[in-house]
């Protein structure tokens, strides 16, 4: 059995907000992209994507360099990398809890009580 990795809650608090998984996936599909390029294919003004993009950026999934008068945002590969690997801890974990209360329940079911391994 692996180990956990830790869950970073700002990062994932992040990740959780529709608007900004869907500028991660543009992101990811162009290459990179700017607040206009953005706002262009998002329900949402320019200032909300700059806004979202900054959150982005604090967590570091994202990094601007600048572009003339507009900056270019990137995906971080590293951090998405981070982001991943949380995700696969926490299904992990969720599936051996799940397998605990399956193996509980039959073992109810078939009515012994005896539920320890």
């Amino acid at each position: 059995m692996t180990s956990p990795v830790a869950v970073d809650d700002e990062l994932w608090s992040a990740i959780g907000d529709p608007t900004r998984r869907r500028m991660l996936d543009l992101l990811l599909a162009d290459g990179g992209g700017t607040a206009s390029s953005l706002g262009r294919q998002l329900p949402v003004t320019r200032q909300a994507v700059a806004k979202h993009l900054g959150v982005l950026d604090r967590v570091g999934l994202v990094r601007a360099t600048a572009a003339g008068r507009e900056r270019r945002y990137r995906v971080d590969d590293a951090q998405l990398a981070v982001a991943v690997a949380q995700l696969t801890s926490v299904g992990t974990a969720w599936d051996a809890r799940l397998q605990r209360i399956k193996r509980i329940a039959e073992a109810i079911q078939h009515g012994t009580t005896n539920t320890e391994e």
